[in-house]
């Protein structure tokens, strides 16, 4: 690989340079950015395909009904150890975290694949979640050590493409490994983890290859009681998020997991404190406004997409009778207008240097897409809900790069790793409570709406007219009409018939986005309130050492300084020695 360098950037190098080689170029540049995205691919592909083969896998281990410990095991281990890795990285540098991270993962998928037990599962999916908590938060903060957030935009649009494809390709992913009985005479659904290892082992290659960060090592003590904390916060209120609709909000378990949450959040907040500097998330990042409203902007957009990414799917397989296959491939529209808008604005970024633009034009493309979503109902074209979709991506593609940008040149380039992971730590944790929400509103209103809309359609002749000629189907439908647990019985059955479930489903729906539409309009008032500080031009090695060369050369005057009073002071009490 060339070693021809555009301008001085020290700190950096792709072959093991110096700081005086200067910096990359964009092909070195490219091939770190190979093995940092496929590291990130994993993590977000893994989580669409095994959402879609769950059910596959709970029925093959004889586990179905404790298949969602299997998303909270992992949810719960990758985002709290997420905020540890950005402190450790600023602390012991990134690339060790990264490929233990990596490897973490790695490991974790194996021993998926080797389960016989939802709850060995369960387990193992906990312990893969030790590895992708870092694959996101150090993937980000070592592209700000590579490269400065003047140019920044215009390679993080290549993480916004992958993070829409993986939603794409996991549904269908899942879909097909997860139908098929064996491959090589292995479960199909055992592939869904063991197609991370060998890709897995091509990212530590890449990274350790090519990366090579020289990174300014701190002395700082590690926050325990932080971790501590954060755990104690985190795990009752994400256990909650992802079982409390079939707890009953109101239950004793629910109740006792919010208590103890509230308990740790607080906890949490007086630990951070006492830490000062040494904190997970040093209180005084709150202080900076850039850093402040970015976070809960993230939470926010993360509300609106882990939920909008959670109730289209369902949309698109009930309503439209898509496949879950099927259904992946139809997002596509989302992904071309997250790919696009995140290249564009990443290129005029770079261009111009501004950016607070970009969030508000996305904020309001989310609140425009959401309440258009509201609109959509059974007979309502797929062409005008690609339209929507597409929307929505756009609005996530302006908005999560922009603001992740803004928080890291906002924070001071010592706290960059913790900067960056608290990005991705709220944005996470938005979605959690988004997908919860969307999907406990969703689901306690539909049986009600379909009961009225089947109560209605009694006096519908057409209706009336199937009942007749398929008095079985309509037993069928009968059968289910308690819940919806399971929805496939629907398929095949005659359209008059299933169109008052379909109907009511849909108004559920319409309600759901209209709730994501009020959530999204908060994000317009944050954002207008972002303040937009110019861009550095220096990536974040190259900072860091001009940092350390600056507090080196202090620490030399000071010496010196001391130096010459000290030989001030012997002078001066020699010359009161010899003089009478």
């Amino acid at each position: 690989m060339s070693t021809s360098r555009a301008n001085s950037q020290p700190g950096v190098s792709a072959q093991g340079g110096t700081a005086a080689e200067g910096t990359l170029t964009h092909r070195e540049i490219l091939v770190i950015l190979s093995g940092l995205m496929l590291a990130m691919f994993l993590a977000a592909l893994d989580q669409n395909i095994v959402a879609t083969a769950i059910r596959t896998i709970g029925d093959q281990l004889h586990g179905l009904d404790v298949q969602a410990w299997v998303t909270t095991s992992f949810l719960i281990t990758s985002t709290v150890t997420t905020l540890l890795y950005g402190k450790l990285g600023d602390i012991y540098g990134r690339k060790p975290l990264f490929l233990s991270a990596i490897t973490l993962f790695i490991l974790g998928s194996a021993l998926c694949g080797l389960s016989t037990s939802m709850y060995m599962l369960a387990a193992f999916r906990a312990f893969q979640g030790l590895g992708a908590g870092g694959l996101f938060s150090i993937a980000l903060a070592i592209m700000a050590d590579v490269v400065s957030p003047q140019e920044r935009p215009k390679y993080m649009g290549y993480f916004m493409a992958m993070f829409a494809i993986s939603s794409v390709l996991g549904p269908v992913a899942g879909g097909f490994l997860s139908g098929q009985s064996s491959i090589l005479g292995i479960d199909g659904w055992r592939w869904i983890f063991y197609v991370n290892v060998p890709f897995g082992i091509a990212a530590l290659v890449v990274v350790t290859k090519f990366l090579h960060v020289e990174q300014i090592r701190r002395s700082a003590r590690i926050d325990w009681w932080g971790s501590l904390t954060v755990a104690v916060a985190l795990v009752p209120l994400l256990i909650v998020a992802e079982q409390g609709h079939g707890w009953g909000w109101s239950s004793p378990r629910s109740v006792a997991c919010l208590v103890v949450g509230i308990g740790g959040v607080v906890a949490f907040y007086f630990a951070e404190r006492a830490a000062g500097d040494a904190a997970l998330v040093p209180l005084r990042l709150f202080n900076n406004r850039g850093f402040s409203i970015g976070a809960a902007q993230l939470a926010f957009v993360g509300i609106g997409m882990f939920g909008a990414f959670s109730s289209i799917p369902l949309y698109l397989q009930i309503v439209k009778g898509a496949s879950p296959m099927r259904a992946g491939l139809l997002l596509l529209p989302l992904v071309v207008g997250l790919m696009l808008s995140a290249t564009i604005s990443g290129r005029l970024i770079t261009k111009t240097g501004k950016y607070k633009i970009y969030p508000i034009l996305g904020s309001v493309a989310l609140v425009l897409a959401l309440f258009g979503m509201s609109r959509v109902g059974v007979d309502t074209p797929l062409w005008l809900t690609d339209v929507f979709m597409a929307l929505f991506g756009a609005g996530l593609g302006l908005n999560m790069q922009t603001i992740q940008l803004a928080m890291q040149n906002s924070a001071p380039i010592r706290d960059l790793g913790v900067a960056t992971a608290a990005g991705t730590f709220f944005r996470q944790v938005g979605g959690t409570l988004g997908a919860a929400v969307f999907l406990s509103i969703l689901f306690s209103t539909a049986p009600t709406r379909i009961a009225e809309n089947f109560a209605k359609a009694q006096s519908d002749p057409a209706f009336i007219a199937a009942k007749t000629e398929h008095p079985d189907q309509w037993d069928l439908i009968q059968q289910h009409s308690g819940g919806l647990v399971d929805t496939s019985f629907l398929n095949g059955l005659d359209t008059r018939l299933t169109r008052p479930f379909m109907t009511g489903f849909s108004s559920s729906m319409d309600l759901v986005f209209v709730v994501g539409t009020i959530v999204m309009l908060v994000t317009i008032a944050l954002v207008a309130f972002l303040p937009e500080v110019p861009l550095r031009r220096m990536s974040g090695a190259q900072a860091a050492a001009t940092e350390a060369a600056t507090e080196a050369a202090k620490a030399e005057a000071a010496r010196e300084a001391a130096e010459g009073e000290s030989a001030k002071e012997q002078a001066e009490a020699i010359d009161a020695a010899v003089i009478p």
